[in-house]
């Protein structure tokens, strides 16, 4: 059957003179990927929009297209019930969107999953009394526990890691702090809303010292002294902590080499990044390689 026949059955009396159809397309930009993107902005019904719908799709799959987006802002919500029972289905949502989502072809989806991780940051500041900063929070496991614990935090959207672990130490204690390595990472899974986590082990340096604890989220905040910390019974019973706590040490006794940002450009954005590296040993085998 050809196009034009297809849109006519989907269409019915919108097919024009010579059997061709003016039914007016959504608009759509090439994804990248063998797709399309679909940004909804101008109001449109119901009725009309799956009309619309039905012919782009025809139109798409005459194309050879595989995967469509449809991203319908809170404003346009009336049309997602439209966009589901036509095959769409969820995959993100944001403050001011939703984003749906649907597979032409008769061949494996290759639309990827939506965002699998979150990152997150926890800050070591050591003063040279040899005193870690630390809080009790308000919220969360850590609530009522009497524990003292390194500042941690979420990473921003857009945020570098480095960035990120800086600030919430500013956030939660009102230090200034400059970044000098990530000492080591790690992954766990199923932590916040079934998706994994990676968190981040940051060394700061002092850059001031008065505290100005957060009031909404932490409960106190102080200088402690590293041995007093790591000698917290809970800190000594769970692996996680102990690693941390040896990290901290290899660190300031022996100089251990952890992960420094270097700015990088990519090919896949215009947008600049960091690369975490050892900088240590890679600037020992560049002078190595050129003496």
């Amino acid at each position: 059957m050809s196009v034009s026949m297809d849109l006519r059955e989907v269409v019915g009396s919108q097919v024009c003179g010579n059997g061709v159809c003016n039914t007016e397309l959504l608009p759509a930009i090439n994804d990248g990927h063998g797709g399309v993107i679909v940004e909804m902005k101008e109001h449109m019904d119901s009725q009309t929009f799956v009309i619309v719908l039905r012919a782009s799709m025809l139109q798409w799959k005459q194309q050879g297209k595989k995967g469509v987006w449809i991203k319908l802002p809170i404003g346009l919500v009336h049309l997602v019930e439209t966009t589901v029972k036509e095959g769409f289905r969820y995959h993100h949502a944001e403050p001011s969107y939703l984003m749906l989502v649907s597979w032409i072809p008769n061949t494996p989806n290759t639309i990827p999953a939506n965002v699998t991780h979150r990152v997150r940051v926890g800050a070591i500041i050591l003063n040279d009394k040899r005193e870690v900063l630390t809080v009790q929070e308000k919220s969360g496991r850590f609530r009522g526990t009497g524990i003292w614990k390194i500042p941690t935090g979420v990473v921003d959207e857009g945020e570098d890691i480095f960035m990120g672990a800086i600030r919430e130490v500013r956030e939660e204690t009102g230090v200034d702090t400059g970044f000098v390595e990530v000492l080591g990472f790690s992954q766990s899974h199923k932590t916040f809303f079934e998706k994994s986590d990676l968190f981040f082990l940051c060394m700061l340096r002092p850059l001031s010292f008065d505290i100005q604890k957060q009031e909404l989220e932490i409960e106190a905040v102080q200088w402690m002294p590293f041995e007093e910390y790591a000698a917290q019974p809970f800190a000594q019973k769970h692996e996680l902590f102990k690693y941390i706590n040896e990290l901290c040490l290899a660190k300031v006794d022996r100089d251990s080499a952890g992960f420094s940002p270097r700015p990088t450009l990519s090919m896949f954005s215009d947008q600049p990044s960091s690369l975490y590296l050892n900088n240590k040993d890679l600037d020992k085998s560049r002078s190595a390689n050129n003496p």
